[in-house]
């Protein structure tokens, strides 16, 4: 009898103990310290990422000039909700070592960001520079004359006035900085309509992979084709698509001290208006973080062919019915609807 007593009593102790959860302190113990390490290196990142953000807005604030009065006075276009419009001249001012970017130089280059309320593309716009424009104060003329006349504040005028919207920011570069940017990406793919030579450079139909020399050959050279300012503009958009690519491509966004030097090397040969500071820039990119290549899309503003101007210049005329559309287009903030209608 004892004996059965004592089985039985032996198995409701084996039974209990099978019904009692196991102790998991190791488990424990490695989930609190795994969470620990995974804090600890977030704090690490962060604060990496502070001291690299750091650098580069010290750097930005160190070499870019901050062009003042980049606006007009008087009364201005209305701003388009939550669209930005952003004015990118390119220039020989730097190199002319003429830095009060109130007169004088050439602005070689003009194009237009309209960066849409919803975030999800980003359209740049290129004007001819010898496109027939009234110069507010002085008359019809080719619109790069608006720079020479005025500096910034005459030539965002102009262009406000041609496209009836409102110039949110303005950044020029001159065009040494293109040399700059393309070497501090390590070089940069353009795609080429056609092949030609230029700057004892040779471009082949197709991509290029271009250094800092070849790429400042590519953008300004207008003598090598019949069309001179249509190609041009058209190589200088792909440029600028080749500069995107090279921003976006795994081997920058993984390269701290690449996007440092295109920092350096971009902001040496820049001059920003006032608000357009490192962290409004910083902003701006993190709002278009989900924009790649592809939403970026390239246009000019519609002409109607070549002409002569009363004093006997070669002239660009644009085409009144269709910049009228396309100002339309932007102050609704639908260019895609507008280039749909319009393709190039």
């Amino acid at each position: 009898m004892s004996e059965r007593r004592a089985a039985r009593q032996a198995a409701e102790t084996a039974a209990r103990t099978a019904r009692r959860p196991k102790r998991r302190r190791p488990l424990l113990v490695a989930l609190i310290a795994t969470i620990g390490s995974l804090v600890g290196i977030a704090t690490v990142v962060a604060v990496v990422a502070s001291v690299f953000v750091g650098g580069l807005a010290r750097s930005f604030d160190t070499h870019t000039d901050t062009i003042t009065d980049a606006f007009p006075a008087g009364e201005r276009p209305t701003t388009t909700d939550g669209a930005e419009n952003i004015l990118l001249i390119g220039s020989d001012r730097r190199s002319s070592g003429d830095a009060d970017r109130t007169a004088g130089g050439r602005s070689d280059t003009l194009m237009v960001a309209h960066v849409p309320a919803d975030r999800r593309a980003v359209y740049l716009m290129s004007i001819m520079r010898d496109s027939w424009v009234d110069v507010p104060g002085h008359g019809h003329a080719k619109i790069n004359a608006a720079y020479a006349w005025g500096g910034v504040p005459l030539t965002v005028q102009t262009v406000e006035q041609l496209l009836d919207v409102r110039v949110d920011h303005v950044a020029e570069i001159d065009f040494t900085g293109f040399k700059g940017m393309t070497d501090a990406l390590g070089g940069v793919t353009v795609d080429s309509g056609r092949a030609f030579s230029a700057g004892g450079h040779d471009f082949v139909a197709g991509p290029n992979r271009l250094d800092g020399d070849a790429a400042l050959a590519f953008v300004r050279e207008r003598s090598s084709f019949a069309d001179a300012d249509h190609t041009r503009v058209r190589n200088q958009q792909a440029f600028m698509r080749g500069v995107v690519n090279g921003l976006l491509s795994r081997g920058t966004i993984t390269d701290a001290g690449r996007i440092q030097d295109f920092v350096t090397a971009t902001s040496e040969h820049l001059a920003v208006d006032a608000g357009l500071s490192f962290p409004t820039l910083v902003g701006l990119g993190w709002s278009l973080r989900d924009v790649r290549t592809d939403d970026l899309t390239t246009f000019t503003v519609p002409t109607a062919g070549s002409g002569t101007s009363p004093d006997g210049q070669s002239v660009v005329t644009l085409n009144d019915l269709a910049v009228g559309s396309l100002s339309r287009a932007l102050r609704s903030d639908d260019v895609a609807s507008w280039l749909a209608d319009n393709p190039q």
